[in-house]
């Protein structure tokens, strides 16, 4: 018996429910660190490791992730991922009674993040329609922020009334009823394993690079925007406003990508080079003193230079129908790496020269990520042209 086909409703919303369920772990532990930290003893300086850690072992485990979502289909990962994220936030609460048994259980459930990511990935490629691709990709991207937003809420209304191990509890059985929204996966596509697949590995391992790159510079924003607008003389509640302003701002932005990339035919890769020289822009006007160099900066940084990745999954599916879940996760082990990699060198940059200084460093490093997605494009375009001359 045949399955009746998904609705492209039911297709983006359990895209989105996954990947939010899925990450929320990092950003509900980062939201909560305050009561968190009191109770099990470590500093800023400790959660900033739990995070690079946790991505670094997402960078390590996205590639063989790939591969397994690729094989088992979307319909089953999807849900392993979301059984996963509840299992290790009700085992934070249960478990977590030292700063080291927080580390462990949390760098134990960071696959489940991968998992969630790649496995709408496949998703959207399989199931939605491809006239509303686009959309679908900024629409899901834009739930990372979401989860950030979602784990804020929690603060006050669950973390400082009950307590931060019961914000673990009710976020577990949330993912726990997630499952119901999971997509229907119709299991993996049955391809002839005899053909090999040609996914321009080496273009995108560029990609994912320079990805890297542009996430490093990026990462930093939300971490640090803040205490550097502080630094300079900026009031904190102005400086609160700005980062809540250039987070609304990048959300939007994110899907306004997708909906234009439905309308365009392609150079969704040159666009997302765009993006990161806008970006680059923006961070440098973050080292200028004032507040109007603030808002602006803020504004082009979120609102283009970290506005990308979802246009850059969906340029990558689009180019790479056959496995779009492994070809994205070469390119994830990009931004992975350099999520992880970015707030350690921005913090020691900090910390042995300045603010201004560390700002300047992150817009030459998103100024090299845009020469390098394109130089990734060449080598797509380059690629696609050899393979239009060999015969079948």
């Amino acid at each position: 018996m045949t399955r009746k086909p998904q609705s492209a409703f039911r297709v983006g919303a359990g895209a989105i429910i996954v990947t939010t369920c899925t990450v929320i772990p990092v950003f509900l532990t980062g939201a909560s660190a305050v009561q968190i930290s009191a109770e099990l003893g470590f500093d800023p300086a400790g959660l900033g490791i739990i995070v690079a850690l946790y991505f670094a072992v997402s960078a390590l485990v996205s590639l063989p992730i790939g591969r397994l979502v690729e094989r088992f289909g979307a319909g089953v990962t999807s849900r392993v991922a979301v059984l996963g994220a509840a299992t290790f936030l009700l085992l934070v609460a249960l478990l977590a009674h030292s700063y080291t048994a927080l580390v462990v259980i949390l760098l134990c459930g960071a696959w489940c993040n991968v998992m969630g990511q790649l496995s709408s990935n496949l998703t959207l490629a399989r199931s939605m329609p491809q006239e509303r691709m686009g959309l679908s990709f900024g629409v899901k991207q834009a739930s990372v922020p979401l989860a950030g937003l979602l784990a804020g809420v929690a603060v006050p209304t669950v973390v400082l009334t009950i307590g931060w191990r019961w914000a673990y509890v009710i976020a577990a059985g949330l993912a726990l009823l997630a499952v119901l929204a999971a997509p229907r996966g119709a299991g993996p596509e049955r391809r002839d394993r005899t053909v090999p697949q040609d996914r321009a590995t080496g273009a995108l391992a560029v990609i994912g690079a320079a990805a890297g790159l542009g996430a490093a510079a990026a990462n930093a924003l939300g971490i640090f925007l803040v205490a550097s607008a502080v630094d300079r003389g900026i009031d904190p509640g102005l400086a609160g406003l700005v980062l809540t302003l250039g987070s609304v701002v990048g959300l939007l932005i994110r899907m306004l990508h997708g909906w234009l990339a439905d309308r365009r035919s392609g150079a969704h890769v040159a666009v997302v080079a765009g993006c990161l020289i806008s970006g680059t822009v923006g961070l440098i006007l973050l080292a200028v003193p004032g507040s109007v160099a603030l808002v602006v900066g803020t504004v082009l940084a979120f609102g283009l230079g970290w506005s990308w990745p979802g246009l850059l999954q969906f340029a990558v599916v689009r180019l790479n129908p056959e496995a779009p879940a492994a070809a994205t996760a070469i390119v994830q082990v990009g931004v992975y790496a350099g999520c992880a990699l970015g707030p350690v060198g921005f913090g020691f940059l900090v910390t042995h020269a300045s603010f201004p200084v560390a700002w300047y460093a992150s817009a030459v490093a998103m100024a090299i990520a845009a020469g390098g997605v394109m130089l990734g494009r060449r080598m797509l375009v380059a690629h696609r042209r050899t393979r239009e001359l060999v015969p079948a």
